[in-house]
């Protein structure tokens, strides 16, 4: 998984302003700018039909402690 510094480059090559953004925010304004889905940390189950997706890994461990920091089971 990139770093916050490597996810900056990333916004800064497509154009975002990423100053002040969090990593999911950011995350989802790139994959907007891609053309993509802007569905970051929202897989449920780690289940995603995006299968060549840079995020894909991270994506499921953020889903995940987002399940369990709201009172589900993960």
């Amino acid at each position: 998984m990139p770093t916050m510094k490597e996810i900056r480059d990333i916004a800064r090559q497509l154009g975002i302003r990423s100053a002040r953004m969090e990593k999911t925010e950011l995350i989802r304004a790139i994959q907007r700018a891609e053309g993509n889905f802007d569905c970051f940390g929202t897989a449920a189950e780690e289940e995603c039909s995006q299968e060549e997706c840079l995020w894909r890994e991270d994506c499921f461990r953020d889903s995940v402690a987002e399940e369990i920091r709201i009172g589900g089971e993960p």
